[in-house]
């Protein structure tokens, strides 16, 4: 039997309530990530902006699921009637084995190019790595093509040190200490680094959506100010529908997870399933990513998560009819109905939206705001049933695999 939950922005479906706790709304992140963002000022993110709408290369650095969170808004500057080259390090396409071997490269192509870095603690490896080695590049050459953005909870960081030397920074705010969950549930904390992570996302977005209608930086608060309320509902929304429900009833007990997409939609499924496997793994489970290079054959009982806008990605819908014919059970992230997708997966959740030619699209976005209630409700449903997950287990894990 199929299972789900509707969201849309001009039509309010009822959906069945299914609480975990009486005491327990999931959406109180949200609110305090849509309060964060509320609180910038046009002033602080008018140097970023205006280097972003002038340059016609941003190369993307960060690490886990703020790399990823980069990528999805990001990536929706290729929608812009007038788009921008946007590569990463990892992309096959990048001229150089490292920052300060494509420099070079990059100048010859390019007119203006950012450095556009998103990473909470401002201390991680890699952006550190990019951050470097640019900078030793222009202390060599003089280089005036080049500027540095970086995104960040921590302005005091050694990131926020050079890229303030070269460009600017703005400030997102994540979870401060004293917010930090001890036994309680994550549904106000978010788990580790939610609140940046969903709430750079969330800016970002805004950011790209700004730029492709040529505004001002005043555009970008006003996108905010739209949008807040919508993220809120529609996750909320997702939390309380049975396909959600379904989809936790099989998370919590002993089952792999598979998560899959094609182009942006894969960088939503990358950041959910870097959070799950905090959890799963926990669990003595595994998370994989859909034909990942060490993907095995779902077994019957398996969840397999699946998102796509069109609902007619022939790969995705071809995985999503293959692991149901494997006993497994497809939840699935979709934007339109009566397609391949959400006519065979058991639960979905359908996010619909008007696209405009040559404008960003906010599906992505709203479906990693969705699925990230999933690990907070699977966390909270354990609990309830005894099973606490204090964070630095959680943490343990992600030390070790990122």
């Amino acid at each position: 039997m199929s299972l789900t939950g509707s969201i849309d922005s001009t039509v309010d479906i009822s959906v069945g309530v299914i609480k975990i706790t009486e005491n327990i709304s999931g959406v109180e992140y949200v609110e305090r990530i849509n309060d964060n963002l509320l609180k910038l000022k046009e002033k602080s993110l008018l140097p970023l902006y205006e280097d972003l709408k002038a340059a016609d290369c941003i190369v993307c650095g960060g690490s886990g699921r703020s790399l990823h969170s980069l990528n999805i808004a990001m990536s929706q500057i290729a929608m812009m009637k007038e788009p921008k080259v946007v590569i990463t390090r990892e992309d096959v396409g990048f001229p150089g084995r490292g920052m300060l071997d494509a420099a070079s490269k990059l100048e010859k192509r390019h007119k203006k190019i950012v450095l556009l870095i998103n990473s909470g603690s401002g201390e991680s490896d890699d952006p550190m790595h990019l951050a470097e080695e640019l900078e030793k590049y222009l202390l060599e050459t003089g280089s005036k093509k080049f500027t540095m953005g970086l995104i960040t909870s921590n302005p005091n960081s050694s990131l926020s040190k050079i890229v303030k030397n070269y460009g600017h920074v703005v400030t997102v705010e994540g979870r401060e200490k004293k917010q930090l969950p001890s036994s309680e549930p994550y549904s106000e904390t978010g788990i580790m680094g939610d609140l940046f992570e969903l709430g750079s996302l969330f800016l970002l977005q805004m950011i790209t959506e700004a730029i492709s209608e040529n505004s001002s930086v005043g555009k970008v608060l006003d996108l905010i100010t739209e949008e807040a309320p919508f993220l809120r509902t529609i996750t909320e929304n997702a939390i309380h529908s049975e396909a959600t429900e379904a989809a936790l009833n099989i998370l919590e007990r002993r089952s792999d997870v598979f998560l899959g997409g094609r182009g942006t939609a894969e960088e939503v499924a990358k950041m959910t399933a870097v959070r799950l496997f905090h959890i799963k793994k926990f669990l003595g489970d595994n998370v994989y990513i859909a034909r990942g290079v060490n993907t095995p054959h779902p077994r019957a009982g398996d969840l397999e998560i699946l998102i796509s806008y069109s609902g007619r990605t022939k790969p995705v819908v071809g995985w999503c009819n293959r692991f149901r014919g494997l006993g497994g059970t497809v939840y699935s992230i979709i934007g339109r109905e009566g397609t391949g997708l959400d006519i065979n997966s058991d639960m979905k959740i359908l996010l619909e939206e008007a696209v405009e030619y040559g404008k960003p699209r906010r599906f992505y976005m709203r479906a990693a705001y969705v699925l990230s209630c999933l690990p907070i409700l699977l966390t909270a449903k354990l609990n309830v049933k005894g099973l606490s997950l204090p964070e630095y287990i959680l943490n343990w894990y992600h030390n070790i695999i990122e």
